[in-house]
């Protein structure tokens, strides 16, 4: 063999492998959605924000294919199975019905979810700190939140002996949270009115039915359908007067009484990251499922004083912020009482 065709043959061997991973495919993450993609719009957002801080950038090197409920939760499992045949490298799952289809569907690619349920006791993972299996994700804490809101309620309109419950009974955390709901009204001394909400025409006779049964306050089920509309929802509440509560904090700050509110953007960006770890090899069953402990109490003074709850300023004076518009303290655990305010 002459020296320049033997410089040439290596050449090429050389360059075999770069040909071959030029044409590695790109990994796709499938991404599974309970509610709408204008509902959650932000949360996508946040989510991508934590893959391309993990390294993947959809103009790069990955791609992300969805697939939306649009609050039809039994199409989750026909949608998960589509992501299944599509062999995505991974699936991020948002709220616990997208999770438990996604589940339900694989147990070899890889899950990550969003969600503000027990994941433990719904089968999701095995513990929080061991995972195990194929599924590992990040707890939001809204079902938790219930309890506080309630009280909130009670402390802020003492004179509601009816609380009406908005909450969408296809949601696998329906009964738990009802009975949840049930027992600290109760507590409280206060009568829980529970209205099933799963559409918007639904939402309309809610409000009517509460007006109706002159419910003194009202708050809602975490679910994807109360998390696609806190505008709405805030619409309803003022046009009948009705000191809400929700647990996303758009909806005070579009005109609703009060949120009392958890991480969704901060735990969506950590699926994200959790994504992207993922797809540069780390396995789930590794990666302990990250719990949101900040949360945060923001409070509207303008529809305070519209529906007259001077004792929201007491209320604020007490804990010492004030209120100045948008000022704030620290967040503090989801133990406390009421542990962070923000008057907008």
């Amino acid at each position: 063999m002459k020296r320049r065709e033997f410089i040439t043959l290596l050449g090429g061997a050389a360059a075999w492998p770069l040909a071959a991973r030029a044409q590695q495919p790109t990994p796709v993450i499938g991404f599974l959605g309970s509610g709408t993609p204008q509902g959650y719009a932000q949360f996508v957002a946040a989510f991508r924000k934590g893959l391309s801080e993990a390294g993947y950038d959809e103009t790069r090197n990955v791609a992300i294919e969805f697939r939306w409920a649009d609050g039809q939760y039994d199409r989750l499992p026909a949608l998960a199975a589509e992501l299944v045949a599509r062999r995505v490298s991974v699936i991020a799952a948002g709220a616990l019905p997208a999770a438990l289809a996604a589940k339900a569907a694989t147990s070899t690619i890889p899950i990550v979810f969003m969600s503000g349920s027990d994941s433990v006791k719904f089968g999701l993972v095995a513990s929080l700190n061991r995972p195990g299996g194929n599924v590992t994700g990040v707890g939001l804490l809204n079902n938790e939140l219930l309890v506080k809101q309630l009280e909130f309620l009670r402390e802020v309109v003492p004179a509601a002996a009816l609380v009406a419950f908005l909450a969408n009974p296809g949601n696998p955390n329906y009964e738990n949270d009802s009975r949840r709901a049930q027992a600290t009204a109760r507590e409280l001394g206060v009568e829980l009115l529970v209205l099933h909400v799963g559409g918007d025409p639904e939402l309309d006779t809610a409000f009517t039915t509460l007006v109706q049964q002159r419910a003194g306050a009202a708050l809602f089920d975490p679910d994807p359908f109360f998390t696609a509309r806190p505008g709405k929802l805030a619409a309803l509440a003022t046009l009948h007067r009705i000191p809400a509560i929700h647990y996303l904090r758009d909806f005070a700050t579009v005109g609703g009484l009060a949120s009392y509110v958890t991480g969704f953007a901060a735990g969506y960006h950590q699926a994200g990251i959790y994504a992207g770890r993922i797809l540069k090899g780390e396995k789930p069953a590794d990666l302990p499922v990250q719990q949101s402990a900040k949360v945060e109490l923001v409070i509207n003074l303008k529809t305070a004083k519209a529906l007259g709850l001077t004792v929201l300023h007491h209320a604020a004076r007490r804990r010492g912020c004030g209120v100045a518009a948008r000022g704030a303290r620290a967040a503090g655990a989801a133990g406390d009482r009421f542990p962070s305010w923000r008057l907008t």
